[in-house]
């Protein structure tokens, strides 16, 4: 007997959800592509518990008649290649006729379609079609997945929890909405709407949806083109930059692609504008002919390569080059006075805000020399020195040092009796700030205080989930957040050690770590917590400060555990030995 076989078809979709299905956000992203492809332009996502216990996804597009809904579930059958020449030449976002089959092999799916004509419901139970009926469905179909890997238990182990289930939806839906701005889109799990866009073509609103107010009004229009390609969309200002390349999100012909090179190509063209472990915000869409890219690499589409894409990256970073280069270069110092409480409180009401979190953002470009805080949570009165060797050693890990100078406005020059010593002014606040805030958050209790006027934190939706679902992480640190209206928080109380006037950077921060991560202990998280914010609230380089504060910084930095390198492991400090400057100098020979 023959030892080879070949496999049934309900084998062989098991096999192919392996690729196509890993999680919910998958089936979602495969049924909302079918609707994008049939023309849809309202489409509906309800979830049951982040899409676990159910997936229904409703459009209004073209349908289907009854014989094209049956045959839907047939493995490689598709209405969008007919020929090879189609596949050089690909405008849908589904091609390959893989996904609803497969999907429909681990799970019980209902389809209820019509095509203006004639209704039908389809009901699919481990990929083998049970039942065929009329339905009265207004024009469009309506996908209802339930019981997903029901038959492939291992797949149901390895969900994530629900929470990142969700997120991960959220994330896809915020791009497709994107992608497609006119299109209606609305998610909803467990009946609380996630995302509503009015599909009115409108790219600016979608972003406003998702990413909230401020980042909406910090965005530049593009509009560039050439023979072969058009981009459009929007690039965010420079401050607004996040953490992660999450928020980097290209389409290529409204599809969601992944390239690594057309995001360095971006952030390359934002080169001294943002620090280089920032990235901007960037929506942008590329339309090109088919046949200059090729998109059939891996299962999810999403993997790309261009035929011209020395072209493209030159029209890309010059398009961005250009519009950066608009913006106001040139630094303004702004005196910034000193309001009283009931001076920023009419402010507000005046509808003054943004120009006030405006002032703030400038406060932090150009500090206020003469007032600047170091944050250096040590009282220096209270600090004994003493002028015993044994002493000194046993308290600090550095004799105590004396600066007589500065160098580039960066390295303090300082002395004592073993020699001369180069610190790093930014590095050594950087150190000072960590130990400063890992010491506080560490504490079983936080002092807090509660701010005049409550704090407001806008967020997109998956983000809005992730740190909701960490809401007690923020409680054990001091701060205390409600929820108020969609994808935003209100802080009512926060540590009292974050930097006086950086209050709200300092929470927008903790909350893009905590979006960023799907799990991780407390202790990774103060660490890293502790880390961020201690190099964005620490003096910078080219930062004034006087005699009097270079002394106090150094005396801050004797009582570090670690004095002698910044929590990124840069040397906070290098010292010559009186012997070595006489070497150096031929004072004294070998």
């Amino acid at each position: 007997m023959s030892k080879i076989q070949v496999m049934n078809d309900t084998l062989a979709n098991k096999i192919a959800a392996g690729e196509v299905v890993e999680k919910t956000m998958n089936v979602v992203k495969e049924l909302v592509e079918n609707s994008l492809d049939a023309e849809s332009t309202e489409i509906k996502i309800e979830l049951i518990d982040s899409g676990v216990k159910q997936i229904k996804v409703s459009d209004n597009g073209i349908g289907m008649d009854r014989e094209d809904a049956k045959r839907a579930f047939l493995r490689h059958a598709t209405s969008k290649l007919k020929t090879l020449e189609d596949l050089f030449n690909i405008d849908t976002l589904g091609f390959r006729g893989e996904a609803l089959p497969s999907i429909a092999s681990v799970s019980n799916m209902t389809l209820k379609t019509t095509n203006g004509k004639i209704g039908t419901t389809v009901e699919v139970i481990g990929g083998e079609i049970t039942k065929v009926e009329d339905s009265n469905l207004a024009k469009g179909t309506t996908i209802t997945v339930s019981n997903l890997f029901y038959n492939t238990p291992v797949r149901l182990k390895y969900l994530k929890n629900l929470y990142v289930e969700l997120a991960n939806i959220s994330d896809y839906i915020n791009k497709m909405a994107l992608a497609n701005p006119n299109v209606k889109f609305t998610l909803i799990n467990n009946d609380k709407v996630l995302l509503e866009t009015s599909g009115d073509g409108n790219l600016l609103k979608v972003i406003y949806a998702i990413f909230g107010s401020e980042v909406a009004k910090k965005m530049i229009e593009i509009n560039e083109e050439d023979e072969d390609y058009l981009i459009t969309g929007y690039i965010s200002y420079p401050e607004v930059a996040k953490s992660t390349r999450n928020s980097m999100i290209t389409f290529v012909n409204s599809r969601l692609i992944r390239n690594n090179v057309l995001n360095r190509k971006i952030i390359e063209a934002y080169h001294t504008y943002i620090p280089k472990d920032k990235s901007p915000i960037i929506v942008l869409n590329i339309e090109t002919d088919p046949i200059l890219v090729d998109i059939n690499i891996h299962p999810t589409k999403m993997d790309i390569k261009f035929s011209k894409d020395k072209e493209l990256y030159e029209l890309l970073t010059s398009a961005i080059t250009k519009k950066l280069e608009k913006l106001l270069l040139i630094p303004t110092i702004s005196v910034r006075t000193n309001k009283t409480v009931e001076e920023a409180d009419n402010s507000l009401n005046k509808g003054n805000r943004i120009d006030l979190e405006e002032e703030d953002e400038e406060r932090e470009e150009k500090p206020e020399y003469e007032s600047m805080s170091f944050n250096f949570d040590v009282d220096e009165e209270s600090v004994e020195y003493t002028d015993t060797k044994e002493e000194e050693t046993n308290t600090f890990r550095i004799k105590r040092l004396y600066p007589k100078g500065i160098v580039h406005m960066t390295y303090i020059i300082a002395e004592n009796e073993d020699g001369m010593y180069i610190i790093d002014q930014h590095a050594a606040a950087e150190r000072i700030n960590y130990e400063k805030y890992l010491k506080e958050m560490s504490k079983e209790t936080n002092e807090t205080i509660d701010p005049l006027i409550p704090i407001k934190i806008e967020l997109p939706a998956n983000e809005f989930i992730m740190v909701k679902k960490n809401i007690d992480l923020l409680e054990s640190i001091g701060i205390k957040t409600e929820e108020f209206g969609t994808n935003t928080f209100i802080v009512r109380t926060h540590p009292t050690w974050f930097k006086e006037g950086y209050e709200k950077k300092s929470l927008t921060k903790i909350f893009e770590l905590i979006a960023t991560k799907e799990e991780f202990s407390k202790e990774k998280f103060i660490e890293k917590t502790a880390i961020t914010l201690a190099c964005r609230m620490s003096i910078k380089a080219n930062d004034y400060i006087s005699e009097e504060d270079m002394q106090y910084l150094l005396d801050t930095l004797r009582e570090c555990s670690n004095p002698f390198t910044c929590p990124h492991g840069r040397p906070t400090i290098i010292t010559y030995t009186i012997y070595d400057l006489e070497k150096l100098f031929k004072r004294a020979m070998d």
